[in-house]
């Protein structure tokens, strides 16, 4: 077994963390108004929600779904698996949207933005990744 070791990463410029807390923050704010929006059942996200071909049943559970993720991509010992979570979650909405015919790229956007502002704020999670790409 392999073992990886991030003992020693040097600490982020300010530039960067606070660009990472930046975009965190920013998809932050999205995710909570999104998933309280689906949890008051505000009519526009129970329409959509019905496009997409869904019960309006379903509109609740997921917005406390992703209240659920978002908590743990708010929490730092916990936002690498939120970060997970936000990708399930993502990954579901584009092969949703791509069923409908829809434009995909916001899901994918959002993605790629929560794990930018992870990246830029967790140095250990960028020098995991790098040492195991590098492994290869």
């Amino acid at each position: 077994m392999e073992t990886l070791s991030i003992q020693n990463t040097k600490s982020p410029s300010k530039a960067v963390l606070w660009t990472g807390r930046i975009i965190s923050g920013l998809i932050i704010l999205f995710l909570l108004a999104d998933s309280i929006m689906k949890l008051i059942r505000e009519s526009h996200y129970v329409d959509g929600t019905k496009q997409l071909g869904f019960s309006v049943s379903l509109v609740q559970p997921l917005g406390l779904v992703l209240l659920l993720i978002t908590i743990l991509y708010i929490i730092p010992r916990t936002a690498v698996i939120g970060a997970v979570f936000l990708t399930a979650y993502f990954g579901g909405a584009v092969a949703i949207m791509i069923q409908q015919g829809q434009a995909f790229v916001f899901p994918i956007a959002f993605c790629t933005l929560a794990w930018v502002g992870l990246l830029c704020q967790q140095p250990g999670l960028k020098a995991l990744l790098q040492q195991k790409i590098m492994n290869r």
